[in-house]
């Protein structure tokens, strides 16, 4: 009769696991700034209509003019920020760099982090791009070279944190938590996009470009002493976790490959950049109109991981079709990103970073809502819920892609057009 009790549900969100995975989410935060900065800062860095003293002004000159005009020097300082004489196609080069970067790493600091500990990865991950976000701008003045390899180097750097967080989440998370654990942490990214977006060209505005850099490099340096303070590899060797959350933890979680959890991410950052290369390929070579590419890739960025999404129950049977189907989800997903994700910058320009801020924000909503409602019919029932998730996420995607497909346009709208004063 020495019958041991099933173990207790921990404590939820007053629980290590959501504390983790609220620290997981600001390192995402910080990582999508870092990501974003360029592409907001670059719009300043490469502005030729900036006004700059002459040569010839000394420094004793500016100083004292400081000093007797001191509501100027935040505004001087921002003028006199550098301006680079960068083509489109090397500014799309600077751009592309962190990509590849991410690409390089994603597999073996998968294999890494099962061997040093995903604790270390993710953490070292996040230090070097935090250094390398504030060291861009210094770098920008020694040449657009060692730009694009601070870029790269700082993807492979993203890259091992990317992968190592789906490490620790193999060994903190619960089968029945992981939706909603792994979509706290996640939103960190849409959340810092949506941030970013919005202040970004403000920052730049009052307090110069190189200041994105500054503050959000900084911003994750902050975060790397939260990281490494706190965070552990597994709950077994963590100080401060109760003995009840430990046990519920260890008694419900399996074992899960830390390259397999990789792939997923191999998948999207591929499809990202091959979709990119085939859209811009068929552009210019007049093979489709903008709206027609435009509506192509969201096609298949929503009709296809819809189709592997129902398709799921029907191969539970088979481990290997089952795997495939899940890697294939998120990253023809990502074939968006050349669809409806970049239509802002067809349709209205000059409101693109606004309006791509305010989509990030109904991502983010999304994002809550998806994994409330995913809590909600995997508890009714482990099997059927997750059948329905999974036709409730092709259903939705479905009605997205109906609704672009019949209003989408491409062409710039007119209260979006550029208006030229008339004085007379």
């Amino acid at each position: 009769m020495d019958m041991k009790p099933p173990p207790r549900k921990g404590a939820d969100f007053c629980s290590l696991r959501y504390g983790l995975a609220l620290i997981m989410h600001f390192s995402n935060f910080t990582m999508i700034t870092q990501r974003v900065s360029l592409s907001i800062a670059i719009i300043a860095m490469v502005n030729n209509t900036q006004q700059h003293d002459p040569p010839s002004a000394s420094t004793e000159g500016s100083l004292t003019d400081a000093l007797h005009h001191p509501n100027r020097s935040s505004e001087d300082f921002k003028t006199r920020a550098s301006v680079y004489q960068w083509s489109p196609e090397t500014q799309g080069i600077i751009f592309s760099s962190i990509s590849y970067g991410i690409i390089l790493t994603l597999i073996p600091s998968g294999y890494l982090a099962g061997i040093f500990g995903a604790k270390q990865m993710l953490g070292a991950g996040l230090l070097i791009s935090s250094l390398l976000t504030l060291f861009t701008p210094l770098a920008a003045d020694f040449g657009v070279i060692l730009v694009i390899v601070i870029r790269t180097v700082q993807g492979m750097a993203q890259g091992m944190a990317w992968t190592g967080q789906f490490t620790i989440w193999a060994k903190w998370a619960p089968p029945l938590e992981r939706s909603k654990l792994t979509s706290i942490a996640g939103s960190g990214a849409a959340f810092g996009s949506f941030i970013i977006l919005c202040v970004g060209g403000l920052i730049s505005q009052v307090f110069g470009w190189p200041f994105i850099f500054y503050i959000f490099g900084g911003t994750g340096c902050i975060c790397c002493l939260l990281w490494y303070t706190v965070i552990y590899d597994d709950p077994v060797n963590h100080p401060c976790i109760s003995a009840r959350e430990k046990e519920h933890i260890v008694s419900s979680l399996a074992q899960q490959s830390g390259v397999l959890s990789s792939l997923p991410f191999v998948a999207a950052a591929s499809c990202t950049i091959l979709g990119g290369q085939l859209a811009d390929f068929l552009l210019s070579r007049n093979f489709l109109s903008l709206i027609r590419v435009r509506k192509l890739f969201s096609s298949l960025g929503l009709l296809l991981p819809s189709l592997c999404a129902v398709a799921l129950p029907f191969v539970a049977s088979s481990y290997m079709t089952t795997i495939i189907l899940l890697i294939l989800i998120p990253g023809t997903s990502n074939l968006c990103d050349s669809g409806f994700i970049i239509n802002t910058l067809d349709v209205a320009p000059r409101y693109a970073s606004f309006l791509m801020g305010i989509s990030r924000g109904f991502g983010l909503i999304a994002g809550i809502i998806s994994s409330t409602t995913t809590g909600f019919l995997i508890s009714q029932d482990s099997e059927s819920g997750w059948r329905n998730v999974f036709f409730l996420s092709a259903a939705v995607n479905m009605f997205g892609l109906i609704f672009y497909l019949t209003f989408g346009q491409a062409e710039i709208q007119d209260w979006a057009t550029e208006r030229t004063l008339t004085h007379f």
